[in-house]
């Protein structure tokens, strides 16, 4: 059913802490959380859907902190994961349904590289409203 590389059930539960911390917007605990998952995963095509959320919570943090620059820089890192786990196959129907991916792709594919901070307002309110931490697929 799923090839190597793809993002796959057992992909999921890793996710866990780091999208909670993500929707209480404690976004430099959830960049911690995801960076171990992401170290620990070497050679995995899925890093790259932890390596997007963890980009996007930075960017969270610069907005936040009214850094455009760093904003700026994270979402254009952030547009290159997205783009890459595309292009790889590692995007599956457990991301699009669970992580809200496609709203969240969206979102982060729409802030214009040159974007003012007040383009970052929509996907500073986004949350993951579909995780579940044993999707049964």
């Amino acid at each position: 059913m799923y090839e190597f590389g793809q993002f796959t059930p057992e992909h999921l539960p890793k996710v866990k802490d780091g999208v909670e911390l993500f929707n209480k917007q404690e976004y430099w605990e959830c960049h911690e959380a995801l960076e171990h998952v992401w170290l620990e995963d070497r050679g995995d095509n899925a890093r790259d859907v932890y390596w997007a959320i963890i980009q996007v919570a930075a960017a969270m943090i610069h907005y936040r902190q009214k850094n455009l620059i760093g904003a700026q820089g994270m979402i254009k890192k952030a547009k290159e994961k997205f783009n890459r786990a595309r292009a790889q196959n590692t995007i599956t129907k457990i991301v699009e349904k669970y992580l809200d991916w496609n709203e969240l792709e969206s979102l982060t594919l729409a802030i214009d590289d040159k974007a003012p901070l007040e383009d970052f307002s929509k996907l500073y309110n986004f949350r993951f409203k579909n995780y579940q931490e044993n999707a049964n697929e």
